[in-house]
């Protein structure tokens, strides 16, 4: 009679469902070839072919048996048995396992590395990997190709250049370079680091490339952001016949969401569907993400709807797009249809929608969506800890952000970004603070912590650290990235520093657009335009041609100059350049038009771009007509919002409602804001309540004005404390101008416009005593009304 163990090992493999399983999935393994005799019999083959299929079928529970078995037969020290062991563990997703029986063997041999490398690798331990394949190479063995294009992806994945580069030396050396396995892994190791030219050479140089070599490569073009250069390789391996599989689609279209093309994407999308591949999820959220990111909304929520098999992804795809919009009455529903199906949130999708509820102030939905997020197990994960951080503080809930913050077990250095910046929105000197905590810790920063540091050194007037953070960039090696030059172009330019920026810029070897865009919006945000149109002759000098971002900070530098010619200048170089077409730059062109008194020139403007349908472009032509007082022209443009079936966005509303408050049609302003919830099912934002209360503040309405802000769903910022407590200046208010402004100090203490105003309420019905005790506590508080100063050009 067999042993208890032998029996369950019997019944476990000759049982139906064994069978059944290995018929599902193609497995010739007849009863008579796993018969207790030959599983008794001391046959390693045997084992191994067990130990096979249970890789193939991915059975955990049917591969340790059969180890169990090995060990019972004493094959536990046989190096063939257990590098089939590994495999099997590996496979099945029990690398712990697998690791602790590569660690006890007698003798490894080249194979035993190679799977455990392998292993690490399809797992994502990538540091794994690599520390594998060193020990390795130590022992004396030489590498084969299963190792060297394992350890290559690993080394893409941890951005270690020279010892990717020392494998492809080696893989050349022993003649390995052909290997379609090695020239994937390397060419995509190139490709992925931007060095396209030697992952092409790599790409040539392999014998019999299949599927896998195309897709790295298309792959690689896409992540580097070459996207016209991955369209072009898809192109060539269409016209040579090569079967394309699921990671091909896959990589084609974000090669398609890197260079925004729709065209080439709709082709993509037909090549799909006659292979077929429409039908799995993977593709089809790719699909969508092309869609969304292009534009193109209605085709990917068609896709959405139509599909039989949603997974997170495809949902959390969906979040971001829809939280665009900023409705959070649709952002809701869809996420209660979410739940519904069953599925759980993971750590993307509360990043999303908390994010979602600071962009949009609603600390209220928030907070519900914390206490779910508490359920489902995600308190102190990273990635929602700093959409968390962000929410509270976009939210005005710096402190609570700093709790979140302190209370992470772990911190990345993303993490620290997040509550630097949040402290920035705050002006608050804490900010630097963060900074050098970081540094004391030892944390090595990046682009971004850089970055929100000068802009901390900027809201806080602290030249000296500035320029302490500017030698500590330079010290690390940050100073020729393009994010930190940009930075510290706008920080100099910030203070003032022209001289300094100038120098900063001329000590950067390669000039690209980034730092040009940054130095000239940085002038025109000085409010000097004339010195930001020299550096556009410049970059025109250097034979470089400027983007849509260099030429729309230009515009607005001339409407905020009124200058008529040249604006004119511009849009001709606008034209002259392509950039006609661009709905961002149009929409540039007609606000510089428009403020610039020339209402026909920028509906001429509008007129030829209005064709692209942008509801951005829409909502500047409102407010061009609303500043010149053309409100009947303004609520037409409104009426072809919906005739061209376009749906109003937040910014819509402001410019409607912002027109009806400059010529005081109240009635009509407060029908449109009830609109907003009742006609388009969408929440107000906080600039819409800021344009209400504005409105009523303007016309008298002023105790209307005062329940609006108290009843908002979300709290009062000074700004819209500002409308009321000017509407209660215009309206001769003292008392509630009294209140107001009490209440404008608590929030904002070092602004000057509670003061003076209140001051101008005291001074305007004679109260000079009161005036002056204000203005005597603006001294004492060290509070100073700017100076400002206009001209006009001829």
């Amino acid at each position: 009679m067999l042993p208890a163990f032998l029996s369950v090992m019997r019944s476990s493999i000759l049982s139906t469902p064994f069978l059944l399983l290995a018929n599902k999935h193609h497995y010739h393994c007849s009863s008579s070839s796993l018969t207790s005799t030959h599983l008794l019999a001391k046959d390693t083959t045997t084992i191994a072919s067990a130990l096979t299929f249970s890789a193939k079928s991915r059975s955990p529970i049917l591969g340790i048996q059969t180890h169990g078995l090995a060990i019972k037969l004493g094959f536990s020290v046989d190096t063939y048995c257990q590098n089939n062991v590994i495999k099997m563990y590996s496979k099945c997703g029990v690398l712990s396992d697998a690791l602790q029986l590569f660690d006890e063997m007698p003798v490894k041999n080249l194979v035993s590395w190679s799977l455990i490398i392998s292993g690490a690798s399809q797992a994502g331990k990538y540091q794994l990997a690599v520390e594998t394949y060193i020990g390795m190479t130590r022992t004396g063995l030489t590498p084969n190709e299963f190792a060297l294009g394992s350890v290559a992806k690993a080394c893409t994945s941890m951005e270690y250049g020279e010892l990717g580069l020392g494998i492809h030396c080696l893989a050349l050396k022993i003649g390995m370079e052909k290997n379609p396995f090695v020239g994937s892994s390397i060419l995509y190791m190139y490709a992925k680091f931007g060095v396209v030219d030697a992952a092409a050479r790599v790409f040539e140089g392999v014998e019999g490339t299949d599927v896998g070599c195309w897709n790295a490569m298309i792959g690689g073009y896409a992540q580097c952001g070459c996207g016209f250069e991955a369209m072009k390789t898809v192109s060539v391996m269409h016209s040579l016949g090569v079967l394309m599989d699921e990671l091909t689609f896959i990589n084609a279209l974000n090669g398609c969401t890197v260079i925004g093309t729709l065209d080439f994407g709709n082709q993509i999308h037909g090549l799909v569907v006659s292979s077929g591949a429409e039908l799995s999820t993977l593709v089809t959220n790719s699909l969508m993400d092309m869609y969304f990111k292009n534009g193109a909304k209605d085709p990917a929520l068609k896709l959405f709807d139509a599909m039989q098999h949603k997974d997170v992804v495809s949902w959390n795809t969906a979040f971001s797009w829809y939280c665009q919009d900023a409705d959070a009455r649709e952002v809701a529903v869809l996420f209660h249809n979410f739940l519904v199906t069953g599925l759980k949130p993971n750590s993307a999708t509360f990043s999303i929608l908390f994010r979602f509820c600071g962009d949009i102030l609603r600390l209220d939905l928030g907070l519900q969506l914390c206490t779910l997020a508490f359920h489902f197990g995600f308190h102190g994960e990273a990635h929602v800890s700093s959409s968390l951080i962000n929410m509270f503080s976009n939210c005005g809930a710096v402190e609570i952000a700093r709790l979140v913050f302190d209370s992470m077990p772990f911190k990345n250095i993303n993490n620290w970004n997040e509550m630097i910046s949040g402290y920035n929105l705050s002006c608050k000197m804490e900010a630097l603070q963060l900074f050098r905590n970081l540094r004391e810790l030892g944390l090595k920063a990046n682009e971004c912590t850089f970055s929100c540091s000068l802009e901390a050194c900027f809201k806080t007037a602290n030249l000296r650290v500035g320029r302490q953070i500017h030698g500590i960039i330079i010290k690390t090696g940050f100073a020729s990235h393009g994010y930190t030059c940009s930075s510290l172009i706008k920080c100099y330019i910030g203070f003032g520093l022209l001289d300094d920026s100038l120098k900063f810029l001329s000590g950067i070897e390669n000039l690209d657009l980034a730092s040009w865009s940054a130095m000239i919006s940085g002038l025109v945000h000085q409010g000097l335009t004339s010195e930001a149109i020299k550096f556009l002759n410049n970059l025109k000098a250097y034979g470089e041609e400027p983007d849509e971002f260099i030429l729309a900070s230009i515009l607005n530098g001339c409407a905020s100059m009124a200058s008529h010619h040249l604006t004119q200048s511009v849009h001709s170089l606008i034209l002259k350049t392509g950039f006609g077409t661009n709905v961002f730059v149009a929409s540039t062109v007609v606000d510089a038009y428009a403020k610039c008194g020339d209402i026909a020139s920028a509906e001429v403007a509008f007129k030829q771009s209005s064709k692209y349908a942008d509801v951005a472009l829409f909502n500047t032509m409102i407010i061009a007509y609303a500043h010149h007082g053309l409100v009947v022209d303004a609520m037409r443009i409104f009426k072809w919002i919906t005739a061209a079936n376009l749906k109003p966005s937040q910014a819509t509303f402001v410019s409607v409602l912002s027109a009806c408050s400059n010529m005081g049609l109240v009635d009509m302003g407060r029908a449109l804001f009830k609109s907003i919830t009742l006609d388009h099912a969408m929440e107000p934002s906080p600039d819409n309540y800021g344009c209400l209360v504005n409105m009523l503040s303007r016309n008298g309405f002023l105790q209307e004005a005062k329940c609006v802000i108290e009843s908002m769903p979300f709290p009062p910022w000074p700004a819209i404390w500002r409308s009321l407590l000017n509407g209660c200046r215009i309206h001769g208010d003292r008392q509630l101008g009294e209140y107001v402004a009490n209440k404008l100090v608590c929030l904002s203490p070092e602004h000057n416009a509670a003061y003076v105003l209140l001051s101008n309420i005291y001074s305007e019905e004679g109260n000079w005593e009161n005036n002056a005790k204000v203005r005597r506590v603006m001294t004492e508080r060290g509070v100073r009304k700017e100076l400002g100063c206009s001209w006009i050009g001829i």
